[in-house]
């Protein structure tokens, strides 16, 4: 017997048991994105691999160690799976002109590929929300898609303050970052000493990054460097004192921190996460900002532009910790068919309630009554329909309430059955 196969390490199968969570939570995702006015948009899992190095930055983790990237075998071209979702938005959204008409308001589910040490939280495919805004330049777009995260994390019960936090900061304008870049890099080099490995490498090709260090050695010396606030003009400090603004006056908690910079090269002023402490080292669930620069730097015409990402896993993973009930997707109706014969009468009628918006599961593969009861119980249906031959030979069906102990079964005229689909779907 040939041995068998299994997924590639860090790239996760979703089981019946557990898909219907992540169903759960798409239907509440898809209901808020058209309460707030976001379109869906589709791009392709692989694109050129120049889209991620121009666009994410060549010194990034993700282009320089995480890209899963190949050489097309038919005509040579480099090729990458996406790592992240904004870049391949951007690059359609200019491919297409879909801005000829003005600012566009869009979101996608996607899966992402990332070559990193597969942990809890943290694979090498995952799948994220994605929520962008182009051609947008105030900070009322930024406090809008601030808004839209709280929302959600409300509506699958999360606590604010104590279950989620948010915390922002902004980046300012690229000659603003030149500034504080070179203030930063004369401060780091007063304190080679004290660098660890990551930030030498990094000390001239991303100082900035620095800042985000994780290593507890690190974190005296990085309090104590320059602050990129002090470097900012006058319309990027307005810029975040609008969105604070807008925050205070939806009563939004939130904290100012000057260390949040993200991963990516592409941020300027507003960036912010929602963070939470039950998921250890992969606290931070949605993360974003503005990226005003990204649109020129792939080629397009300059747009302004805010967007967030929600990691799938991460918030699963944060109703589990949270012990959240999720409610199981389950058949309302269970046809017991003890025969073939009997299935040639029962085929119409439970098309006939499907077609009402009834969700039946007809029974397959034979099998004593008995044990056809026991499946009904088992999926969880509310109730049985019995297409017994009795039954069938007078024009009935028999039909029995499996959640209530009580319940005597009950008959019902085949030729009613619409009028019955319909009083079932008014209870």
């Amino acid at each position: 017997m040939a041995e068998a196969l299994k997924a590639v390490k860090g790239m996760n199968d979703i089981l019946p048991g557990e898909s219907g969570h992540w169903e759960w939570f798409e239907d509440k995702v898809r209901d808020l994105m058209a309460r707030y006015g976001y379109t869906n948009m589709r791009t392709p899992i692989v694109e050129p691999t120049a889209l991620f190095v121009r666009g994410l930055g060549e010194v990034t983790d993700i282009v320089e160690k995480e890209m899963y990237s190949f050489t097309d075998a038919m005509n040579g071209d480099q090729l990458t799976l996406r790592p992240e979702a904004t870049a391949g938005l951007v690059r359609a959204a200019i491919e297409h002109n879909t801005l000829h008409h003005g600012p566009m308001r869009v979101w996608s589910q996607v899966a992402l590929f990332r070559h990193e040490r597969p942990q809890k939280g943290r694979y090498r495919q995952f799948h994220q929300i994605d929520v962008e805004a182009f051609g947008l330049a105030g900070p009322d777009v930024d406090a809008e898609q601030i808004m839209m995260c709280r929302t959600l994390c409300r509506e699958l019960g999360f606590v604010e303050g104590r279950d989620v936090r948010l915390e922002i900061n902004t980046l300012g304008q690229p000659a603003e970052r030149a500034a504080h870049r070179a203030a930063l890099v004369a401060y780091l080099e007063q304190h080679a000493g004290n660098l660890d490995e990551d930030s030498k490498r990094r000390l001239y090709t991303n100082p900035l990054r620095i800042l985000d260090s994780k290593n507890p050695s690190m974190q005296p010396l990085v309090e104590a460097a320059p602050k990129l606030m002090d470097h900012l003009d006058e319309a990027s400090l307005a810029h975040f004192d609008g969105l604070r603004r807008l925050l205070d006056a939806a009563g939004l908690a939130y904290r100012v921190n000057p260390r949040l910079v993200r991963g990516l090269d592409y941020y300027n002023l507003t960036v912010f996460e929602w963070v939470t402490d039950l998921l250890g080292s992969q606290g931070t669930v949605c993360g974003g900002g503005r990226y005003d620069g990204l649109f020129e730097q792939l080629g397009g015409k300059p747009t302004p532009a805010v967007g967030w990402g929600m990691g799938i896993e991460r918030m699963l993973l944060l109703l589990e910790a949270l012990q959240t009930r999720v409610p199981a997707r389950r058949p309302t109706v269970y046809a017991v068919v003890p025969s073939i014969a009997a299935l040639e009468r029962a085929l119409p009628t439970i098309e006939t309630l499907r077609a009402a918006g009834i969700s039946v599961q007809m029974h397959a593969g034979g099998g004593s009554m008995k044990s056809q009861f026991r499946r009904a119980d088992a999926s969880g249906a509310r109730y049985a329909l019995i297409f017994g031959d009795d039954e069938l030979s007078r024009g009935e069906v028999g039909w029995k309430d499996l959640r209530d102990a009580s319940a005597v079964q009950l008959t019902q005229p085949l030729a009613g059955m619409a009028d019955w689909a319909a009083a079932l779907l008014r209870r």
